[in-house]
């Protein structure tokens, strides 16, 4: 029995290895940009970080899975109770489980020249070979329920040990639930919720020793409930495995923010297709993006921002990679300072009370609109220049006419949008 308790590991907290993220609109982080950060060094500082944290977790979860095994294992041989010593080997998978989350976690932290989109499925794969241990050992509880004798257990040894265990195990497991959500670790919350289905096992076992306590024979009937719950765990943890192995998409609605994070930018007319994948609870993403310009330069220094701002926005997207197709529309969308309608135009963009938008069809250079549109913001009293040059973005102008261009605020974000500057004097000519 002893033997069986200790071959049989193999669960948990890779089952936990088997996601809410908020978006950032893009004028708002242009407010740093001097602060560029390039992709590895996001994947470094984030991704690598809250696995290097998740990976002491699991390790925490593995000596804390040990004890619960030995000491319910010990208990249930020495007070002859099946379903605890049932309930020892559903831990018992939890200690293989966890040091397989362990393992694979350590794995997914490394880089490897071979593997150039990471090594975050060891998590996955560790999750597959415990999903069979795990199956494989509710097979023997649910034989030795069917089986085995059905006898009074000794409750004086194996009723303390499962209530001290059960505190143990939905304490934990509450803990591990809230650190999972905190580092986007899917393994930890996945350990987490390993934890409280444990706990709901012991349950089961602690009922029927007080039922043992009254002379009740509910010992096997508890052996074959552990079993079911050990069934249930692997059945889900192989499905998980499954799904991430073969490349299953992130969750539509993360899919839809980072595609809303991308055109809002002022030069995006909109995302033609985006593919994602799961790789071990993190995401992989690519996008093709329709940009309103037909300059290279602009269109690589602009997909490098977008993959920066998704990397710095969404912690669970480790890589991401964005095709710029440049296209000129047949309107561009131009707007001017000026002091009043109709008025002349203002020196300092950031104190015009109102800016004259104007469509342009590109074949002719016709007007085809006209709109005066008061500036809500010329009278700030701090942060003019960012407030106007964000609020401008909104309006994904082609080109703002300056008197000169100066070093402000306003025409900084307008520039590093993309947004073509042209001197009024120019224009005249």
């Amino acid at each position: 029995m002893v033997c069986s308790f200790f071959c049989l590991s193999g669960r948990k907290v890779v089952r936990s290895l088997g996601l809410a993220t908020r978006i950032v609109a893009f004028m708002k982080s242009t407010e740093k940009t001097s602060q560029v950060v390039k992709p590895q060094a996001k994947e470094a500082v984030t991704a690598h970080v809250e696995i290097k944290k998740a990976r002491s977790r699991a390790a925490l979860s593995v000596a804390l899975n040990l004890l619960l095994s030995i000491g319910k294992g010990v208990a249930g041989v020495l007070g002859g109770s099946s379903a605890l010593v049932g309930d020892a080997i559903h831990s018992a998978t939890d200690v293989v489980g966890s040091a397989a989350a362990y393992t694979g976690l350590w794995l997914a932290g490394k880089k490897h020249p071979s593997f150039p989109y990471g090594l975050y499925k060891a998590e996955t794969l560790a999750t597959l070979i415990t999903s069979i241990a795990v199956i494989l050992a509710g097979y023997e509880v649910g034989r030795r329920a069917l089986l085995g004798p059905n006898i009074l257990p000794d409750v004086a040894i194996t009723l303390p040990v499962a209530l001290i265990s059960l505190v143990i195990t939905f304490s934990f497991g509450f803990y591990q639930l809230r650190t999972g959500k905190k580092l986007h670790s899917k393994a930890l919350q996945a350990d987490a919720r390993d934890y409280l289905a444990d706990g709901l096992s012991t349950m089961v076992v602690v009922f029927s020793l007080i039922g043992a306590y009254y002379g009740v024979r509910l010992d096997r009937w508890a052996a074959g409930a552990v079993s079911i719950f050990i069934f249930w765990s692997g059945g889900n943890l192989l499905l998980r495995a499954l799904r991430d192995l073969m490349d299953e998409a992130i969750d539509r609605d993360t899919e839809r923010k980072i595609i809303s994070l991308v055109e809002i930018h002022p030069r995006v007319e909109h995302v033609e297709r985006c593919l994602s994948r799961m790789a071990g609870g993190r995401f992989i993403v690519d996008l093709d993006v329709i940009l309103r310009s037909c300059s290279l330069e602009l269109a690589h220094r602009i997909g490098h921002n977008l993959e920066n701002n998704i990397l710095r926005t969404f912690s669970q997207v480790v890589m991401t990679s964005v095709k710029i197709h440049s296209h000129e529309p047949d309107k561009l969308r131009r707007l001017m300072p000026v002091k009043k309608p109709e008025g002349q135009i203002e020196a300092h963009m950031a104190r015009a009370p109102w800016f004259l938008l104007e469509t342009i069809n590109r074949a002719d250079g016709e007007i085809s609109h006209r709109e005066y549109i008061p500036n809500p913001h010329w009278q700030a009293e701090t942060k003019k220049g960012f407030l106007v040059g964000k609020w401008l973005l909104g309006f994904k102008p082609d080109q703002v006419i300056v008197v000169e261009k100066k070093e402000g605020t306003a025409a900084a974000l307008l520039s590093e949008a993309g947004v073509e500057l042209i001197l009024s004097s120019d224009l005249a000519k």
